[in-house]
């Protein structure tokens, strides 16, 4: 069973996959969140012409970080999963989470035989909630 609240406590660093510059879309919203829950957080978002949101650096590719992430947090629909899991190992972080809505069984798979936490169908802010005690 995973131990949603150990991995919220012990992981340092977060990178948002699909993190937006549109207030009101969610992976804008929750990587600012665990921004300001003092977590080290950078985005990956091919899409976005900006180096940086508010302090979270942004990237066009998983290739392109320089720096250990112990969890990659996933906000691209369930059918594009399967083609940037192989990018998402290669970061070799300790959890593959991915968003309240998000699942794809083939990932979890690739995931797991490399070793990686694989986490779907859930939110990270929502969780982190329920184990801070807000």
């Amino acid at each position: 069973m995973i131990d949603y609240c150990d991995i919220l406590k012990n992981c340092k660093s977060i990178c948002v996959v699909g993190i937006s510059e549109k207030k009101y879309r969610d992976s804008h919203q929750i990587a600012l969140f665990l921004k300001n829950a003092g977590y080290n957080v950078v985005g990956v978002n091919p899409n976005l012409n900006i180096s940086d949101l508010q302090g979270i650096k942004i990237f066009k590719s998983f290739k392109d970080i320089n720096e250990k992430i112990d969890i990659v947090n996933v906000f691209r629909r369930s059918e594009y999963i399967k083609e940037i899991i192989p990018e998402m190992i290669y970061l070799n972080p300790k959890v593959i989470w991915l968003q309240l809505g998000i699942v794809n069984d083939d990932a979890r798979k690739a995931a797991e035989k490399a070793g990686i936490i694989f986490i779907q169908n859930r939110c990270i802010k929502i969780e982190y909630f329920n184990c801070f005690n807000f």
